[in-house]
């Protein structure tokens, strides 16, 4: 099967955030808050995957407030921080939705990433995520973390699901 078929059946998709959604430098202040720089491309094509009908889920391995604001900015429901098996939780919302793998998909950069990216219909990572994960995805971007990577995802997805062409089209009007 290829990429772009996999693609065409995602209706959830989940997103790791660090070397994902971020280029994965960790940022704290002298008070220790931690500060996170995202891609306003990436943004909007997960609020486009959100119109078209794909739920968006961000599962992290790390807890962090900037991330609990930017979810919230997104509109994104499903935001599970601090989790340490990711494979397990993205199964858990599958079951609850009644869906299986193939109609699930993951964008992660590192090797910790693997079990669930392996488990999902989908799988995708950045230009710069470790070279071990490249090998084991279907996708892998153009671009780096953080800088417009899982924008090209949500691209690919809407494009093989038939929907990228009308919703850019919408812009021109």
């Amino acid at each position: 099967m290829n990429v772009r078929e996999t693609a065409s059946r995602v209706a959830l998709m989940g997103f790791d955030v660090d070397g994902v959604l971020t280029d994965g430098s960790l940022y704290f202040t002298p008070g220790g808050d931690e500060i996170k720089a995202f891609s306003s491309l990436d943004g909007h094509g997960l609020k486009m995957l959100q119109s078209a009908g794909v739920e968006v889920v961000i599962i992290s391995g790390r807890r962090s407030r900037a991330l609990e604001l930017r979810a919230a900015n997104l509109g994104i429901r499903e935001l599970h921080m601090a989790v340490e098996d990711k494979r397990a939780c993205l199964g858990g919302l599958l079951a609850q939705r009644g869906l299986d793998w193939r109609a699930a998909g993951y964008m992660g950069d590192d090797v910790v990433d693997l079990p669930i990216l392996r488990a999902c219909g989908f799988s995708a990572t950045t230009a710069d995520g470790h070279d071990f994960v490249k090998q084991h995805v279907q996708f892998v971007t153009a671009r780096s973390g953080g800088r417009g990577a899982a924008r090209e995802v949500c691209d690919l997805i809407l494009d093989a699901r038939g929907d990228l062409e009308r919703m850019l089209a919408d812009y021109l009007d």
